[in-house]
């Protein structure tokens, strides 16, 4: 499987937000994740990172 994991970046800590993340839009300062089952999380943040090899998504709140 080639999904990501999402975490977000506060107060120098990373929390996973979401698993098995397939689709990232980012529209407005709004980055909305959805995962292969559907699941959707819409964050007022921003992409920091994005590692294809480590299959990791690192947003930062904005």
């Amino acid at each position: 499987m080639c999904e990501s994991s999402a975490y977000l970046l506060s107060n120098g800590q990373e929390e996973l937000v979401l698993e098995d993340v397939e689709t990232l839009e980012e529209e407005g300062g709004t980055v909305t994740l959805t995962n292969i089952f559907g699941e959707r999380k819409h964050l007022q943040a921003r992409v920091k990172s994005l590692s294809l090899v480590d299959h990791k998504i690192l947003l930062e709140e904005t």
